[in-house]
């Protein structure tokens, strides 16, 4: 399965349980009761901050999308330069090489968003998401300030 299917198929269970929370929020606030009504109140809530955190995601994907087609039409995108074990582990010495050439790019021009994106990729290469998606998150702020 193909990760657009994963998501496609997990945001559709998504909206199917919202549609069954709501339907629930419903059933319960309609009872009149004190405590019914809270936990109706709340079968509310919680679809919408699911609803809230799919919309997120899918505003982050179409920017890094655009992003990196942008960089292709430059001719910068980055590939994987790390280099892996025969068993596919990657070498730590060249993640290291990569990341300081990286991050001397970043710190040279911190004002570009190109390194920060070129960054991001060099930790998502090296399994490392939470930096990578905090660095994409950077480059995304740092584009948007630039179109402005």
């Amino acid at each position: 399965m193909t990760s657009r299917t994963g998501f496609f198929a997990l945001a559709a269970v998504l909206f199917l349980t919202a549609l069954v929370c709501v339907g629930e929020g419903v059933q319960l606030i309609a009872t009149g009761k004190p405590f019914g009504i809270g936990i109706g109140i709340c079968a509310f809530v919680i679809p919408g901050i699911g609803l809230w955190f799919l919309r997120q995601t899918v505003r982050f994907g179409r920017t890094t999308e655009a992003m990196s087609r942008e960089l292709e039409a430059e001719g910068g995108l980055p590939v994987d330069e790390l280099k892996r074990t025969t068993g596919g582990r990657i070498d730590r010495a060249s993640a290291d090489a990569v990341f300081a050439r990286r991050r001397a790019e970043a710190e040279a021009t911190p004002g570009d968003w190109r390194v920060w994106f070129r960054l991001a990729v060099a930790y998502a290469d090296a399994g490392d998401t939470p930096r990578a998606r905090k660095t994409m998150h950077h480059a995304i702020r740092l584009r948007t300030q630039a179109l402005s």
